[in-house]
């Protein structure tokens, strides 16, 4: 059966009048409130963000191939939505990366946006996050997690494309702005390095 892209199916339900496209029966979860210092070693809070429509969220970790790699795209589609309210940040999940690490991965990969580290792992662990790569698309005012999954299907363990085929983020925040919800059942799963959670708070998290 052929699947009609997201973008398609936004610009359709828009016309339509429609408001709702099915999200799948599982919600996405939330994040958590947090406080975190970037790279240039500036304080950032979830409270900031909710003036904007949407924050997106890039799980960063130094060292990931597919990570970096999918660094150009990501802040490809900052400079696209950057006028439309939307906040583009990452977020660097690897317990062993300090900051000095993270600010030499920013200079090496020409990396624009603020990289927010997520010291002790839990607002990662909020998230539910497995692996780099993936972007998440979050309400600020509500916490609520809207979308996630790959940037686009460009880059995966097996395969490497010169151009992305299919544009799932910038799919899905054209279903928000459209007024339409996510079909989750039409986001593959995100290629990336694994997440280990070793932070002792994660670690008293996971025995409760």
């Amino acid at each position: 059966m052929m699947r009609i892209p997201l973008r398609v199916q936004a610009l359709l339900f828009a016309l339509l009048g429609v408001t709702d496209i099915a999200r799948g029966e599982e919600s996405l979860g939330s994040i958590k409130h947090f406080s975190l210092m970037d790279q240039m070693m500036i304080n950032h809070t979830l409270s900031e963000y909710e003036d904007r429509d949407y924050l997106v969220l890039y799980i960063q970790g130094s060292g990931c191939p597919i990570a970096r790699n999918s660094v150009p795209a990501y802040q490809q589609l900052w400079q696209q939505y950057r006028s439309r309210n939307v906040a583009f940040v990452m977020l660097n999940v690897f317990v062993q990366d300090d900051m000095h690490r993270i600010q030499k991965e920013v200079e090496m990969n020409d990396i624009r946006v603020p990289v927010l580290k997520d010291e002790d792992q839990t607002v990662a662990w909020s998230l539910g996050v497995e692996r780099t790569a993936e972007v998440f698309i979050i309400e600020p005012r509500t916490r609520e997690v809207l979308y996630r999954g790959p940037i686009s299907d460009q880059f995966s363990y097996e395969v490497r494309h010169l151009e992305a085929r299919q544009e799932f983020l910038a799919d899905a925040l054209e279903t928000l702005y459209a007024g339409g919800a996510i079909d989750m059942n039409e986001v593959p799963d995100t290629s990336g390095c694994l997440v280990g959670y070793f932070h002792p708070r994660v670690m008293a998290l996971r025995g409760r």
